[in-house]
């Protein structure tokens, strides 16, 4: 459903205005206010303070999670990082099509993509400091012990280095906010190179995150253990970028219409119809490129393994190929509905793809009592670091120039 048509522009508040925001942050009321608005959001918020106190100060990691020696990455792994990093590559594909490809009408989907990619990688890396036993010996890797060698060092050294970049190419929306701008226009000057640089970033970690699971050939089912693990993890994450920017608009179209210039509606069927005709491309591809490893390696037998080659046929017909279909189907038509089903059925594919790869298919040699399932607490957390992002997505929506202009910029592009 399209949302033209829209009136009146967006109020941007002026930078006494911003600044006045700022304090109220300081003051309990508001928190009062706003749980009374949201009771869910908050009880949440709560419990997940809660869970975090336990976490860090109380019982640590073996009170917290189920995690062992057989099984050191849980949840926090699978969900947080792995997905969470997957489903934020919508930044690097909105800014490459807008930016570098110069397709037209993406650039009002650019600064949506960016505080998506922003805020999910920011709290992958919050998230984990949960799972990391000495949190504050994260940066040792890069700063204090360079194990050059390994490929876990480059997946940190690329996400710390592409955090700064998202965090540098979504700053103006905060010092246009208030007023700031000559930061502002220092950083459009770099617009482009910040653009390349995170372009190179995302492609180098999101298939070392593949890579890091080829050293366990005889752990993960032989489904989805794959030389191509690497550039099945970019491909992917191509296609999950895409979605989520779909997905987000989507929600965001729902929640923060009010906040949405008539531009940034004008243009919106079109990034979607133009995502989704690049999505049913490279989902197609993707389909063929599972296919591979089965073909080339002799793994025909294991299509009729019991549970995992439900598991299997379950991601590549209802979360690869279905997909992709509706995607064909939805550009060809021109029906939002049927592409934003897409989107839907798209997210979730990812998040069942790196589930099997890094846990349901994973240390399949251990018995049932040694298998993995996250405990009452680790979910918490998950759910906990997915609603800091919403709130934050929500508060900076509201009160920054994200969907629209700022008015320092009405007739500057």
């Amino acid at each position: 459903m399209s949302h033209h048509g829209h009136g009146a522009e967006p109020v941007i508040l002026p930078p006494s205005g911003a600044w006045d925001v700022i304090k109220s942050l300081m003051n309990p009321v508001t928190y009062l206010k706003f749980a009374k608005e949201h009771p869910i959001l908050s009880a949440i918020f709560v419990v997940g303070v809660f869970v975090t106190i336990n976490r860090f100060f109380i019982g640590g990691l073996a009170k917290t999670t189920n995690l062992d020696n057989n099984n050191p990455w849980g949840i926090w792994i699978s969900f947080d990082l792995l997905c969470g990093v997957a489903l934020a590559a919508g930044g690097y594909t909105t800014t490459c099509a807008a930016l570098i490809f110069n397709i037209k009408g993406f650039r009002t989907a650019v600064k949506p993509a960016i505080l998506t990619a922003f805020l999910g990688y920011a709290f992958v890396v919050y998230a984990l400091l949960y799972d990391v036993g000495q949190p504050w010996k994260l940066p040792y890797p890069v700063f204090v012990s360079q194990g050059t060698s390994s490929v876990l060092f480059e997946v940190g050294l690329c996400v710390m280095l592409y955090v700064t970049v998202l965090a540098i190419e979504w700053l103006p929306n905060f010092t246009d906010w208030v007023g700031w701008q000559k930061i502002s226009h220092i950083i459009h000057k770099a617009t482009i190179a910040l653009t390349i640089m995170g372009i190179v970033l995302s492609t180098m970690h999101q298939s070392s995150l593949g890579m890091l699971y080829l050293i366990a050939p005889t752990k993960m089912h032989p489904l989805w253990y794959t030389p191509h693990l690497p550039l099945q993890f970019f491909i992917s994450s191509m296609v999950a970028g895409m979605s989520m920017v779909i997905f987000e608009g989507t929600i965001s179209h729902h929640y923060m219409h009010s906040r949405m210039s008539s531009e940034y509606n004008n243009d919106h069927d079109g990034v979607m119809f133009m995502f989704a005709k690049a999505c049913s491309i490279v989902l197609f591809g993707y389909f063929f490129m599972k296919w591979v490893p089965i073909a080339g390696e002799h793994k025909w037998a294991y299509l009729l393994d019991g549970k995992f080659a439900l598991m299997w046929w379950a991601e590549m017909l209802g979360f690869v190929a279905l997909p992709c279909f509706l995607y064909a189907v939805g550009y060809r038509s021109k029906n939002t509905g049927t592409i934003k089903a897409a989107a839907t059925i798209s997210v979730l594919g990812i998040v069942f793809n790196r589930f099997n790869v890094s846990w349901f298919a994973f240390n399949i040699n251990l018995t049932p009592d040694q298998r993995y399932f996250p405990s009452v607490q680790e979910i918490i957390v998950s759910v906990f670091v997915v609603t800091l992002i919403i709130l934050c997505f929500r508060f900076i929506s509201k009160y920054m120039a994200i969907f629209s202009d700022h008015p320092a910029y009405k007739d500057h592009h």
